[in-house]
């Protein structure tokens, strides 16, 4: 069963990622404007320190790799590899992280509801935009709390460059039902509240991130049958990746 945690606003703030909050305000760190955004988030932040920021679930299960694929419980999460070489001579694959005789890794969920809409109704658009930038933020910053006090390692998530098909969020659903932090997706594999995350922690000691790229027409084939969907289906839950 999933360990759930709550995390409170203190709990975070030391570990939010200012920079990609800039980034998604497209705002230049250090500028003027930035640091009177900056202001306005942590006036923010010290309103709601008490409060609820954000829900945590985490699920450790043995896996083992098969290929390009790793099995939990006989559930097979089917996974890219590189096409391109590396500058060091591979070809990476989430994969390659797990042992075929079997390793530890943990599935992770968390989610931020300072956005939530009744938090948000009858708010400027301002200050709406900004509790859901920084609801982004507080759900990353409780991936990377729950990480620490779980088990630390690679945390791709579903929709990251190593991992990009959306549709990778039904299988881990299935093996750690979000619902239980009160996470709903659509039918194209978007979670709600927007501000959520969800994916695997891989302890591998040489486990790092890398972009699968471009992917090409046979390995795609390929992925749709490990995959059980038809190609046409599955290419909707890559957007322009491929």
């Amino acid at each position: 069963m999933p360990t759930l945690f709550r995390y409170l606003t203190s709990d975070l703030v030391p570990l939010i990622d200012w920079a990609h909050f800039f980034h998604a305000w497209q705002v230049r760190e250090g500028t003027k404007e930035a640091d009177e955004l900056l202001a306005d988030a942590n006036a923010f932040l010290a309103r709601i320190d008490s409060e609820e920021a954000a829900l945590g679930m985490f699920r450790q299960v043995e896996a083992r790799s098969q290929g390009d694929n790793i099995i939990v419980e006989d559930v097979i999460i089917p996974l890219l590899r590189q096409q391109t070489v590396s500058p060091d001579g591979t070809t990476l694959c989430l994969s390659d992280f797990i042992s075929p005789c079997g390793s530890t890794i943990g599935i992770f969920a968390t989610t931020s509801p300072v956005a939530n809409p009744e938090r948000t109704e009858g708010a400027d658009p301002f200050d709406s935009l900004l509790r859901q930038t920084i609801a982004v933020r507080l759900a990353e910053a409780a991936a990377e709390k729950l990480q620490s006090d779980t088990l630390p390692g690679l945390r791709p998530a579903v929709g990251y460059p190593c991992m990009p098909d959306l549709s990778i969020i039904f299988i881990l659903n299935q093996l750690c039902p979000l619902t239980q932090i009160g996470i709903q997706l659509t039918e194209n594999g978007a979670m709600k509240p927007q501000a959520s995350v969800c994916g695997l922690i891989i302890p591998h000691p040489q486990a790092r991130y890398f972009a699968v790229g471009r992917i090409g027409d046979d390995q795609f084939a390929d992925y749709a049958l490990r995959r059980g969907m038809e190609p046409s289906q599955l290419r909707r839950f890559f957007k322009s990746r491929h």
